[in-house]
């Protein structure tokens, strides 16, 4: 029989570890049967892209000065055929590869893949005003100087794991779901049907060897043919390359058996939408948390919590684009669905608030939750953000002034008076055309970022918003829309 007189603790991850695996090695390939290597990026718009190398001449780039390949400067801003603007047919980046990212793709037998950081060839001055090859633009470059500048700055590390939700459709015109069963009920994955197989599939290729990523669980959601997989905690650089890894499984193996999975945010408005749920705990990197931060005024967290969730609650709004970054993230995120509403707040085990805190009572395993995001993002800007916020709420000792709504009402049903009462006095943009105009006046970003790239991905996002829309009836669009996310 469980005991009943301590509180639920949770699994411990330590964060030096997280759930690491074991990673594999250039000489591993050969014997593992690979043949070829995917040299795989994401760009601006969060379209995966890639290369493929036959091993032998991967071997031979390997072994030069820079391992890597060159690409032209307009690959992270191109729109399906469309160079956006502020983007030029001249100029070339090196991808250097990153053989820490190096990953088996089970569901391609004979590939390997590995992700890398965008160069110049030449080194130039960036953001933090000295010489190098670093481009400013490389979303793992930015989340990589966040996370070091949390470290570096604030004895600050993290970790992060990702709930994956997508839609398994027969067809995309006109659109037909897998199934039309609920949340976690039983018929959704009936031992034999293609849905079980797929899921088994996904597990067992997240899972194989050499893989660094730990699912937790999987299970069926709420939407016609929505499923979910739950992968555990990593630092933040290693947690989304394992997404991308995961999400590349899933459509794969989609389509192996006749299917297309889709993360677009909502497909049927008459049912919930898709998110990209992330969890993330923050840890002080030696002992205690910075001297300097204010005590906590809520009694669960500690003050290093404390002003994380105090920065990212700060900044929320101004950063929204990089989390919601198309007209259909906007359809998923209303109040009274579960999808984390449209007030900036937070609360414990609240699904009605964009932050909800995890497993509250164990130090060991308490998160947040964050639910203001989808699969429309581009993860390592979305993460960098989020994470850079919560950096700001560190460094300058932001105190916690959002008191916790965790009553039976949501922040939207409290009324004005409700919600004064608690601190709650923003709302989340409504729209894609708010978040913007929110987005190109964030402090934040051009101190994370760089103007250069505020400007850049203000172009890109709108190019894409115009190629997704322009000239399309609804059933198009949405048909469009399934197929590219």
């Amino acid at each position: 029989m469980v005991s009943t007189n301590q509180p639920f603790q949770g699994v411990k991850y330590d964060v030096s570890k997280g759930s690491h695996g074991r990673a594999i090695v250039v000489e591993d390939l050969t014997g593992w049967g690979v043949k070829y290597v995917r040299i795989q990026w994401v760009d601006l718009t969060n379209n995966i892209r890639f290369r493929v190398l036959p091993l032998a001449y991967f071997h031979k780039i390997l072994q030069t000065p820079r391992p890597g390949t060159s690409l032209t400067k307009a690959v992270l801003g191109i729109v399906f055929i469309t160079v956006v603007d502020g983007f030029s047919p001249t100029g070339e980046y090196v991808y250097a590869v990153d053989l820490s990212t190096l990953r088996l793709c089970p569901y391609a037998p004979g590939h390997a893949s590995v992700m890398g950081w965008f160069e110049e060839k030449e080194p130039v001055a960036g953001v933090e005003g000295h010489r190098s090859v670093e481009v400013d633009l490389c979303p793992r470059t930015i989340l990589r100087r966040v996370v070091e500048k949390a470290e570096q700055r604030c004895n600050t590390q993290f970790l992060i794991g990702f709930e994956t939700e997508f839609i398994l459709l027969k067809k995309t015109s006109p659109i037909e779901a897998g199934n039309s069963h609920g949340w976690c009920v039983a018929s959704a994955l009936p031992t034999g049907s293609a849905e079980a197989q797929i899921l088994e599939e996904i597990v067992d290729a997240l899972q194989a060897r050499g893989s660094d990523v730990e699912v937790q669980m999987y299970h069926a959601e709420a939407a016609p043919g929505q499923y979910e997989v739950v992968t555990g905690p990593l630092p933040p650089l290693q947690a989304v390359d394992a997404l991308i890894h995961t999400r590349e499984t899933i459509f794969n193996i989609a389509s192996k058996h006749g299917m297309r999975a889709t993360l677009a945010p909502r497909v049927f408005m008459d049912n919930c939408g898709s998110a990209a749920h992330v969890h993330i705990s923050v840890h002080p990197s030696s002992g205690a948390s910075p001297a300097h931060l204010p005590l906590s005024t809520n009694s669960v967290l500690t003050p290093l919590e404390s002003s994380f969730l105090s920065g990212v609650l700060a900044h929320l709004s101004s950063i929204a684009l990089l989390a919601l970054p198309t007209e259909p993230s906007y359809k998923r995120m209303a109040d009274g669905v579960w999808s984390g509403g449209t007030y900036v707040c937070w609360g414990r085990d609240n699904r009605e608030a964009p932050l909800r805190l995890c497993n509250a009572s164990s130090p060991t395993s308490r998160n947040f939750e964050l639910k203001t995001l989808d699969g429309t993002a581009n993860p390592y800007l979305a993460i960098a953000a989020v994470l850079g916020a919560g950096l700001d709420g560190i460094e300058h000792g932001r105190e916690l002034k959002i008191k916790e709504c965790s009553g039976e009402k949501s922040a939207a049903l409290l009324g004005s008076a409700g919600r004064a009462e608690l601190g709650i006095t923003e709302r989340l943009p409504l729209s894609w055309k708010e978040a913007r105009v929110n987005f190109e006046k964030s402090e934040l970003v051009d101190e994370f970022f760089g103007a250069e790239f505020k400007t850049k991905f203000l172009a890109a996002n709108k190019t894409l918003q115009e190629q997704m829309s322009f000239g399309l009836m609804d059933d198009e669009e949405l048909k469009l829309f399934v197929e590219t996310f």
